[in-house]
């Protein structure tokens, strides 16, 4: 298996082309900020006030070949992915942070 760039992943958009667009990085440290200011009111299923919050992070996996799946034709959602690789994949970008 060809070896990916955690930069590189941790560098892409997660809402392409919308004004409240953050990298992989900034979204990842915005759930964090979340999760200490709430404590113990953290809400899992929906930390930013929508469920499905996940998807926000595995769509660009999958629109930049960094995980298998497939798009829907029309719209930017997925229509099928490799959930187990993306979520190995988010926790490497998780451990990259804590190197930085």
């Amino acid at each position: 298996m060809e070896e990916i760039n955690i930069k590189a992943v941790l560098n892409l958009k997660t809402l392409e082309g919308q004004d409240d667009e953050l990298t992989i990085r900034e979204y990842l440290v915005a759930l964090l900020t979340q999760l200490w200011a709430d404590g113990e009111g953290f809400s899992g299923k929906r930390p930013f006030g929508d469920s499905g919050w996940e998807y926000e992070l595995y769509t660009p996996l999958v629109k930049h070949g960094f995980i298998k799946g497939t798009m829907m034709d029309d719209e930017d959602c997925i229509k099928e992915f490799d959930r187990e690789s993306a979520r190995e994949l988010i926790f490497k970008c998780i451990d990259e942070l804590g190197n930085e």
